[in-house]
């Protein structure tokens, strides 16, 4: 009994089991438009062949030295002194955020604008075990492809690197700066087990939610108090009740932060923390909603008081990936012979939450997945840590900066892509004001 039993693996296994079923028979989308003319794209995908020493360099250099969020000082410098060295002109802390990178290639007045996104901050205590040094170089490597080509572009390509996506959401805030006022479609790609063209990822907000009772003693004058914890430990339970009636896809996770310091002092303050998640920004607005209630529920049975704080930090909408983008990057996966995989082939279950939903709510976006890891490898692991840093990382990085640069290159000189692009995110709903929807 001094030991926790092992979770039964009954359930991954046949999560496996019916993922390598799927695997048998899926085969990626084709894409219905010619994309970019044959000879730039070449001339793209050798530009990215060009900097894959730079590019291993960048991956190994940021898994070395992991930065958490907001703190990425020497990242943000290192993604500025590549851009520099291959005279660009990139500035850093735009945006309200210290950390943040901006360049830009081409010009507004000859076309759209897109941008593509990299992120570089790491995890506490286990770095990188989200490879988010693989994203850094896979956009750092676009980019600079494109930027070899900028004088033939149709347009503008923005490079934003983007601190903060572990927990902090650092694209919301930039994006309450003006990051994408001028930008009209973005594209990044996340390291992972599987090549995927699109995944489920959800929306997460964060509560914080603070019961006030009166101290007394336990033993002399219990009737003369009104526990705090007790609060706490009714809106725990009523959360546990609540998940029976959740959507499948809908998460809830709740720690006690405090309930009182001595035993024989009903204790006058308890903090609960807790994440929520859903698969649509709707269904996360309902959610929240349930959440009060139970609160001030729990408040209401003990005679405490209640205080709700939501989102010390922004909240992270769910990704609205577009369809005809993600077509592009299948098609420029293909040539490096790899082949994403479509929606629902991995189980929607295995499914987190990132800020990058918050720009797709903005602009067209896609966050497609690429492999770096074996898939029973688990991101916010040591073991994926471990593949974050190995050659298949460093490949991973390789191909999805081609991956990046050829769906840029096809969103700018394609006209026939571009509206169905943009039709296709007005049929979703349009732009939405994400810093409002929760108001």
């Amino acid at each position: 009994m001094s030991h926790p039993t092992d979770p039964d693996r009954a359930y991954l296994r046949a999560i496996d089991e019916r993922t390598r079923t799927l695997l048998a028979e899926a085969t990626p989308d084709p894409s219905p438009f010619d994309g970019a003319p044959a000879a730039l794209a070449d001339d793209v995908e050798r530009g990215v062949e060009g900097v894959a020493g730079r590019l291993r360099h960048v991956v190994q250099h940021l898994h070395a030295h992991p930065e958490t969020a907001f703190r990425e000082h020497a990242g943000a410098a290192l993604l500025h002194q590549e851009l520099t060295r291959h005279g660009l002109d990139a500035r850093l802390g735009v945006h309200g955020v210290e950390t943040s990178v901006r360049a830009e290639i081409g010009s507004a007045d000859r076309g759209p604008t897109i941008a593509v996104l990299a992120e570089y901050d790491a995890l506490p205590e286990i770095g990188h075990a989200c490879g988010h040094n693989v994203i850094a170089a896979a956009g750092l490597g676009a980019f600079l492809a494109l930027a070899s080509v900028a004088d033939r572009l149709p347009g503008r390509v923005v490079f934003l690197g983007t601190p903060a996506e572990e927990g902090h959401s650092g694209k919301e805030v930039m994006a309450r700066h003006g990051a994408f006022d001028d930008v009209d479609a973005a594209i990044m790609v996340h390291p992972y087990g599987y090549d995927l063209a699109d995944q489920v990822w959800l929306g997460r907000r964060l509560l914080t939610i603070t019961f006030t009772g009166v101290e007394a003693h336990a033993s002399a004058q219990p009737f003369m108090g009104r526990n705090a914890l007790d609060a706490a430990n009714l809106a725990y339970q009523g959360i546990g009740l609540l998940r029976q009636q959740l959507p499948p896809s809908d998460r809830v996770h709740t720690n006690l932060t405090e309930g009182g310091q001595s035993p024989n002092i009903i204790p006058g303050r308890a903090v609960l923390k807790l994440y929520a998640r859903s698969q649509q920004p709707a269904t996360l607005r309902d959610l929240s909603a349930r959440l009060e209630d139970v609160a001030r529920g729990a408040a209401l049975m003990t005679g405490t008081g209640v205080e709700l704080q939501w989102d010390e930090h922004p909240p992270s909408l769910p990704i609205r990936t577009n369809t005809a983008l993600t077509g592009r990057w299948v098609a420029a996966q293909q040539r490096r012979g790899r082949a994403p995989l479509p929606l629902g082939v991995v189980s929607e279950t295995l499914a987190a939450s990132t800020d990058f939903g918050n720009v797709s709510y903005r602009v067209p976006g896609i966050h497609p997945l690429i492999r770096i890891a074996e898939p029973a490898t688990a991101l916010h692991t040591r073991a994926f840590a471990e593949a974050a840093r190995s050659a298949a990382a460093e490949q991973g990085a390789l191909d999805g900066a081609v991956g990046l640069a050829l769906t840029a290159l096809d969103y700018l000189t394609d006209p026939l892509l571009r509206a169905a692009v943009h039709e296709e995110f007005e049929d979703q709903g349009g732009a939405i004001d994400v810093p409002s929807y929760f108001a």
